[in-house]
């Protein structure tokens, strides 16, 4: 937010009925004329620069957002998420702390782009929030809706007790953990590889617990984990743990032993931990299942050359520790 000049910032220090009593309309009042009472009580203003599409953000639904806050007569934000390329996932209700905020975010969609002036009533207060916030300040904030997620069922099923997880109906459980799916798969893609481990993790203890009516439920819970695994392997390697992404390609051909992505990351977690064998045998049983894939064929290509170059290594290594032997004099 930019400032008229030096006038401007003089115009500060004046209380407002002062203003009000020589005609002067601040830039906040100016920009309150053109916003919308979103509450009724002139607390929380709205301007919409850029609509969203889709359903508003729900009620306790995790969101991702970049914001940036103003005071008045400001020409840099308080606090700001613009450096950041994929700010974190927030919790409302847990993690958006400014009240107005928060009533503002529910009433924007996917996409969406808005400013919103909060009285003091729904920002900092009588007291504001020293050193950077005055008492009694207005504040602007302008808002950016990257993503959210509806996560409520999400928290109400971790609520319940294990037994009481137990109880629910299957089709609850799988609602759940596509809803920890598509969270791990959100931070996966804005590479937040943390927050997407936990999400997935959280999904595989969820079905682990789920005591099996039969052996049809048994399978298909099985079905359902594999996913699952297959991501954590491919999160692992992201994060260059990979003795940890064998391991979980490992427990997906347990399940599935010939499918044909977890042979291809236990074959690239080996090829990383330079065991070059074991990444061949790996990766062949995937080049039969998929002959053509462009993905498997290249790793395999880069498999003979790694191969090659240890080869290449050790005879050298090999030859410079022999030629400073001395022959044996008779």
């Amino acid at each position: 937010m930019s400032t008229n000049g030096s006038t401007s910032r003089i115009l500060q220090f004046l209380a407002p009925e002062e203003r009000h009593l020589f005609g002067i309309e601040t830039p906040f009042q100016r920009l309150a004329w053109q916003m919308q009472d979103i509450l009724g009580d002139g607390g929380v203003l709205k301007e919409v620069i850029h609509a969203g599409e889709g359903p508003p953000i729900p009620l306790h639904a995790s969101v991702s957002i970049h914001f940036s806050g103003f005071l008045e007569y400001s020409e840099a934000p308080f606090e700001t998420t613009s450096h950041l390329k994929y700010p974190r996932m927030m919790k409302l209700g847990r993690d958006v702390t400014l009240y107005g905020l928060e009533l503002g975010l529910l009433t924007m969609r996917k996409d969406e782009f808005s400013r919103f002036l909060f009285k003091p009533k729904y920002a900092y207060g009588d007291l504001g929030c020293p050193p950077h916030i005055p008492p009694l300040a207005t504040i602007l904030y302008e808002v950016q809706v990257l993503d959210f997620l509806d996560t409520a069922k999400v928290d109400d099923f971790m609520d319940l007790t294990l037994e009481e997880q137990n109880t629910v109906p299957l089709s609850t459980l799988l609602n759940v953990v596509d809803t920890q799916r598509s969270f791990g798969n959100l931070c996966f893609n804005k590479k937040r590889y943390e927050d997407a481990r936990e999400r997935y993790k959280q999904a595989v203890i969820l079905l682990q617990n789920r005591v099996p009516v039969d052996e049809e439920e048994k399978k298909h819970l099985e079905e359902v984990k594999l996913p699952f695994l297959l991501n954590l392997s491919l999160t692992y390697l992201r994060q260059e743990k990979h003795q940890k992404a064998l391991c979980y390609g490992q427990k997906a051909l347990d399940i599935s032993p010939h499918n044909t992505k977890a042979l291809f990351r236990c074959g690239q977690a080996c090829l990383e931990m330079k065991d070059y064998e074991k990444a061949q045998d790996y990766l062949t049983l995937a080049q039969a299942k998929k002959p053509f894939d462009p993905d498997i064929n290249t790793l395999l290509k880069k498999l003979a050359l790694c191969y090659k170059d240890y080869l290449d290594k050790e005879r050298d290594m090999c030859f410079k520790m022999f030629s400073g032997l001395k022959p044996t004099e008779k």
